[in-house]
């Protein structure tokens, strides 16, 4: 399929990971198995069998989602910012390695690039690996119907526990081989974009169902502005494959 110049397969595959980065599947069984512990370690009843509390915990979990996803989306815009105005400026588009986006760091920290790029990885890593390793063994734990939660010790949930050792040590073996990391994160995250379709389709049809969410049920606003992220994220994916024809 022909595209436009400024507009070609490698830009669309670009939108498509950032959806994808920013709208991850994961974080749909992070949040919610998150915020049912949370209840359940607190000692409250579901919301379903003490309605009353419900307001004050929508107020609670609305806050922290629009807080941490504001957060979230400025960093990742901060980055793309100074990546354009460093990495692109000088004419590098092809990264292969974290030392070559570490040298962009010269021109400010000088000596220290490395260390400041170092210490910004070794943070991000502490950060990510708990929750994508988490969030494997929640959806897998979750499909399968396995006792899982961190609110478990190994013993009383093993195969929960088994999924984020063998998850973590999948990502160390990912690092000793021979795999380019800066090309295995744009296709994770492009992959993260088409998967997250289908899951927020699922998401919003029974968010929609009376007969699932009971009282509970989305409100019109929320229905209109989650189809509507499901269609952009569609869109994209849909594109993404044309433009690999």
């Amino acid at each position: 399929m022909i595209w436009p110049t400024d507009i070609g397969p490698g830009a669309i595959a670009t939108v498509v990971a950032v959806l994808g980065t920013t709208i991850s599947p994961y974080l749909f069984f992070w949040q919610s198995s998150q915020e049912a512990e949370d209840l359940a370690d607190s000692g409250q009843r579901p919301l379903k069998q003490d309605p009353r509390g419900a307001s004050a915990q929508f107020r609670r979990i609305r806050f922290d989602t629009f807080v941490g996803m504001a957060f979230s989306n400025l960093i990742a815009l901060a980055i793309m910012i100074a990546s354009a105005a460093t990495l692109h400026q000088q004419g590098i588009t092809q990264i292969n390695t974290a030392a070559q986006a570490a040298e962009a760091l010269r021109p400010i920290a000088g000596q220290f690039a490395f260390a400041m790029f170092a210490l910004g990885i070794i943070g991000t890593g502490l950060l990510a690996v708990p929750v994508l390793a988490g969030s494997a063994a929640f959806a897998v734990s979750e499909t399968r119907g396995w006792k899982g939660g961190l609110e478990y010790k190994p013993q009383q949930a093993a195969r929960f526990y088994a999924i984020i050792v063998a998850a973590t040590a999948a990502g160390v073996l990912l690092d000793w081989g021979n795999v380019n990391p800066i090309r295995a994160l744009v296709w994770s995250a492009i992959l993260n974009g088409v998967a997250a379709v289908p899951l927020m389709a699922a998401m919003m049809v029974i968010a929609s169902r009376r007969k699932e969410m009971g009282r509970f049920v989305a409100a019109p606003m929320v229905l209109v502005f989650g189809w509507a992220a499901t269609a952009v994220m569609a869109i994209a994916t849909i594109l993404f494959f044309a433009s690999l024809i």
